[in-house]
């Protein structure tokens, strides 16, 4: 009988995911997220502009500016319900509790690693060229 069930036991971990989904670290294995700010004939445009996601997966987000507009990049009600593990940028990483805003002047780009650990709906955008497109929503199961 012990056999047994430690030959299911095994079974069940050699299965890809199930390891993964019975908990253990949060920060390894995130999944990649892309998002690019300044897009379309106008710049204005964000792509895409609606993510979905789970709490306690973690995702490596990479922002890029590809327009000539400069945006101030917000998430606020997001970024309060999510675990921020850290930022790299410029060859740099960077270790924060919070992310209020990402200011973006030109061409660019950012990593965002994050664990999101509230469900809901979140808006994020540039503040202020909100009304030309500039906006998209976060949705959390």
């Amino acid at each position: 009988m012990t056999r047994m069930t430690t030959f299911a036991a095994a079974a069940l971990l050699a299965l890809p995911g199930v390891a993964h989904a019975a908990g253990g670290d949060l920060a390894t294995l995130p999944e990649s997220l892309e998002m690019q700010v300044g897009t379309g004939d106008n710049g204005f445009g964000i792509e895409p502009n609606e993510f979905q996601m789970r709490t306690g997966q973690a995702y490596r987000m990479t922002i890029q500016a590809v327009g000539w507009h400069e945006c101030n990049w917000e998430a606020p009600s997001f970024f309060k319900n999510t675990w921020i593990r850290k930022i790299e940028a410029g060859g740099m990483e960077i270790k924060v509790a919070y992310l209020y805003e990402l200011e973006m002047d030109m061409d660019g780009e950012v990593e965002v690693f994050f664990v999101p650990i509230r469900p809901g709906t979140y808006s994020f955008g540039c503040r202020g060229l909100e009304d030309r497109g500039m906006t998209g929503t976060f949705v959390v199961e």
